[in-house]
């Protein structure tokens, strides 16, 4: 041990994470004492990793943090991350940014701190790369002087901020690749007809818990978007078809234009979600390169209609993977497998239901005769704890039906999954 570099050191114990166990480990001797406090790169303070935290006041918890901080010299990496009870003076919180301002890479803030201050002033214009903040207010941003000029990665739950602030923000990050917004409370001004938010590099968005009449968002490189238990009047993507996976999970929206960016799409996955099935593939069908699909609790906006195997067979040729669970009608599902096409590439089926019934087996056997190649099926089923007579004895036929199946089609994988 004598002979390990204390720069290595200082690598190891940055390892550990937890701000506690780094300084316990820091006692072993003075070599591993100047290891933490010269090359020492990453502090997390959080109360889940030691639970006495929760014990101690918030006064004593920002004297501990302070000592902690100030006895280092380079860190990168900085997390504080309290319970939700939990808040602080601004007065430390300044102090702490400030110290580390020249070196740190990474924040991670999620403690409310009173009286509110502008926290992005006090990370601008440094080598910050990502910036996590929650349960804060972001206001006035001066774009004139807030610069980020490397963060590349932006998260922001249960902050407040204005539209215009937002927007500001985000022309601050000329590097920025990754947006994530849980649960922000965005002011819209009674000028502005809608949120619009503008950004030449992002690539990855993320919006959870957010409700807006009108939200365009403007992005020229654009791969990934996911949307979750959100609602929109109009939800408007403008890009130049660099999006490469889509995700819209729980979200209710009357207008959804994203024709434009979906020529790249590779991955599409749906949940929890009401379409119109010809207007839904009309929005997707340039996707040729489309190599999974996920339609999972879809609901149809007109209860005749169904997704069409045979559409996706023909303009889907790359589709290696694909899961499906709606509701099955009887009519509806002879058309759904009529002239069912080959399915040459999907080497994985996962196949689900929420009300078991006699024509999930027929669907079932449909879809498997369709995948020649097939390596995986996953069946996906909901069982209530107590089950009328009817009920068993269809779970009963599905498992004599499934048996005879696996007999038949002996080089495919059968795995369940019930809740």
């Amino acid at each position: 041990m004598d002979h390990i570099p204390v720069e290595v050191i200082g690598n190891i114990l940055s390892l550990l994470g937890s701000a506690r166990d780094v300084v316990v480990a820091s006692a072993t001797c003075k070599k591993w004492k100047e290891a933490w406090r010269s090359h020492l790169h990453s502090l997390s303070f959080n109360f889940s990793d030691w639970p006495p935290y929760n014990d101690y006041s918030s006064a004593r918890l920002e004297i501990l943090i302070t000592q902690t901080i100030f006895q280092t010299k380079a860190l990168q990496f900085l997390t504080i991350f309290m319970d939700d009870e939990r808040e602080f003076s601004a007065a430390p919180v300044i102090a702490w940014l400030m110290y580390t301002r020249d070196s740190l890479r990474q924040l991670h803030y999620n403690v409310r701190t009173t009286p509110s201050f502008n926290i992005i002033e006090k990370c601008s214009r440094h080598r910050l790369e990502v910036l996590a903040l929650a349960r804060n207010s972001i206001i006035g941003v001066e774009p004139g002087y807030l610069k980020f000029p490397c963060l590349k990665s932006l998260s922001l739950s249960f902050v407040s901020i204005s539209a215009l602030d937002l927007s500001l923000l985000m022309s601050s990050c000329p590097k920025l690749e990754t947006l994530a917004m849980v649960s922000p409370d965005i002011a819209i001004s009674d000028s502005q007809a809608s949120l619009e938010l503008t950004s030449l590099s992002l690539k990855d968005f993320h919006l959870e818990l957010f409700s807006s009449d009108k939200f365009i968002l403007e992005v020229d490189l654009l791969e990934k978007i996911h949307l979750k238990e959100c609602t929109f009047e109009i939800f408007e993507l403008v890009g130049k078809g660099t999006l490469k996976a889509l995700k819209i999970d729980d979200v209710n929206v009357i207008h959804l234009d994203i024709v434009d960016s979906t020529e790249n799409l590779e991955i599409i996955d749906v949940c929890n979600f009401t379409i119109m099935w010809p207007k839904f593939y009309h929005m997707i069908s340039k996707a040729s390169k489309l190599y999974k699909l996920r339609l999972w609790g879809v609901v149809f906006d007109d209860e005749d209609e169904v997704v069409d195997i045979e559409t996706i067979s023909v303009c889907f040729p790359l589709l290696t993977h694909l899961s499906l669970s709606y509701d099955l009608r009887d009519g509806v599902l002879h058309y759904g497998l009529q002239g069912l096409s080959c399915l040459m590439n999907v080497v994985v089926l996962e196949l689900g239901w929420t009300v078991i019934s006699d024509l999930f087996s027929v669907w079932v056997a449909g879809l498997l005769e369709g995948c020649p190649n097939l390596k995986k099926l996953v069946v996906h089923g909901h069982v209530s704890e107590v089950k009328t007579h009817e009920e068993c004895q269809i779970l009963s036929r599905f498992s004599e039906f499934i048996l005879q199946l696996g007999r038949k089609y002996g080089h495919v994988k059968f795995e369940f999954e019930y809740e």
